[in-house]
């Protein structure tokens, strides 16, 4: 008998059984999406946490290191960078409109201060975008149960979108944030405890050094190596700060102190964590050079380098990585389509009720369409820069300039979230930070000032 498996197994259901009975509490759509506006500094900083460390920060950014090097830190560190911002700057703001006009969702907010259109284009616009980072958790765990258990990649994403579904749809943000909590706790123990178990058992930092020279040239660079370095952070910092699904956990918060404590410790605790997957995939390749796909990584040195009661609670751990994820995700997914679409454009009578009804289809939806776009997408991180690029360049510049240019209107956001997914699609792709997000952040800047400026004329 396969005891991983049968370990993994028995957290998988353990987590579905928490989901459901904290959900039993969830009977009103203010509950289902910013669980009453009650959450402390401790639940904020778990689930933020854990939706931040996902299959890009584990698996992903373990297959970087492997690759890459030590440079693969920036592509959480990035991360860790955007959500401090989030936590000091954008999030304090944005609570307390958020608190003042009860809004729920990115849509809200995005209604209240340009109206209607930008809502729905937006809401339609990530709602195609969110599907691949869903489908880029799913990848992740299904790397982990072929590892494991030979299990076929379709099978694999179907089991991790079942049990994601499943204790998502019960409660949303709170069932969400408690059983992110457990997940974190198991994430962090399992992949701390596993780090210098697998250094000690390659030979420690001395056989990594000895390794790198046939790796690259760069491979033990800080600021750049391989494909990974600094210049992520023009793709990641960004997203990180106005993603919907953090956003709309930052609206849970119960005051704005909560928000400075809970997500800023994340923010710090992220880049902390950094360090973590890209030294595994580091001592990965020092003990298996000739692994088949670089984002095999993490879960093969779970599986097949530490002791198997070890190696368990580690395969746990990266689990608990995408479900956390993924479950904000659904998130994003379920609040955008039943509050921004299905309550303000299709039926605007409907009841709580109805509308939390719709959330949690939407969910189911939202899963299965996942499950069907990770069969295709061929890797983690290809799936995850989709996303993070069109997040970025359509929301970045709306959402900041909302929150400090009273005098912007519909007219600006339109044209800065259009010509911003114009150029990341027409660029070409090129070396250095000047990338597809480069260029479409940059011109989504200009096109809101310029029809500001022109606005302003004609006024």
């Amino acid at each position: 008998m396969n005891l991983q498996l049968v370990f993994l197994a028995v957290y998988l259901v353990a987590l579905v059984a928490l989901g459901l009975w904290i959900g039993r509490r969830v009977e009103s759509s203010d509950t289902f999406f910013v669980a009453g506006r009650r959450l402390g500094p401790v639940l904020v900083f778990a689930t933020v946490l854990a939706a931040n460390i996902g299959a890009g920060s584990t698996v992903g950014a373990a297959g970087l290191g492997f690759r890459d090097g030590l440079a693969a830190w920036w592509w959480v560190g990035s991360a860790g960078i955007g959500t401090l911002l989030l936590a000091f700057w954008i999030g304090p703001r944005i609570w307390r409109l958020a608190k003042e006009h009860d809004l729920h969702t990115m849509g809200d907010f995005l209604e209240l201060r340009y109206g209607k259109s930008v809502r729905a284009v937006i809401a339609i616009t990530l709602w195609l975008g969110t599907l691949a980072i869903l489908a880029g958790q799913l990848i992740a765990l299904a790397w982990i149960l072929d590892v494991v258990a030979g299990v076929p990649k379709p099978v694999g994403c179907l089991i991790g979108g079942l049990v994601m579904t499943i204790y998502f749809s019960a409660g949303g943000l709170l069932t969400s944030a408690w059983v992110n909590l457990v997940q974190l706790v198991v994430l962090l123990v399992g992949l701390l405890i596993a780090l210098p178990w697998a250094l000690s058992s390659v030979g420690g930092w001395s056989a990594i050094e000895a390794a790198a020279p046939s790796a690259s040239a760069d491979y033990l660079g800080f600021f750049q190596g391989g494909g990974s370095g600094w210049h992520y952070m023009v793709l990641l910092v960004p997203a990180f700060m106005i993603s919907p699904g953090l956003v709309q956990k930052v609206y849970g918060a119960r005051d704005e102190r909560t928000i400075r404590i809970g997500v800023g410790a994340s923010g710090l605790a992220l880049m902390a964590f950094a360090a973590v997957p890209p030294l595994i995939g580091m001592i990965a390749r020092t003990a298996n050079p000739s692994l088949e796909s670089h984002e095999l990584a993490l879960p093969w040195l779970l599986a097949e380098m530490l002791p198997p009661a070890l190696g368990s609670l580690g395969l746990a751990a990266v689990l608990s990585a995408e479900l956390s994820s993924a479950d904000a995700i659904l998130f994003m997914l379920s609040t955008s389509l039943s509050k921004d679409l299905y309550k303000r454009f299709y039926r605007p009578q409907a009841t709580d009720a109805q509308v939390l009804k719709v959330s949690r289809w939407a969910a189911v939806a939202g899963g299965g369409l996942g499950v069907l776009l990770a069969i295709v997408l061929p890797s983690v991180i290809d799936s995850l820069k989709v996303f993070y690029a069109v997040l970025s360049v359509s929301l970045f510049v709306p959402v900041v300039a909302g929150l400090h240019f009273r005098r912007a209107g519909t007219p600006e956001a339109l044209a800065a979230i259009g010509a911003g997914v114009a150029a990341l699609f027409a660029t070409p792709e090129l070396p250095g930070i000047w990338t597809p997000n480069t260029i479409g952040l940059i011109v989504s800047a200009l096109a809101f000032g310029i029809v500001a400026l022109a606005r302003a004329r004609k006024g």
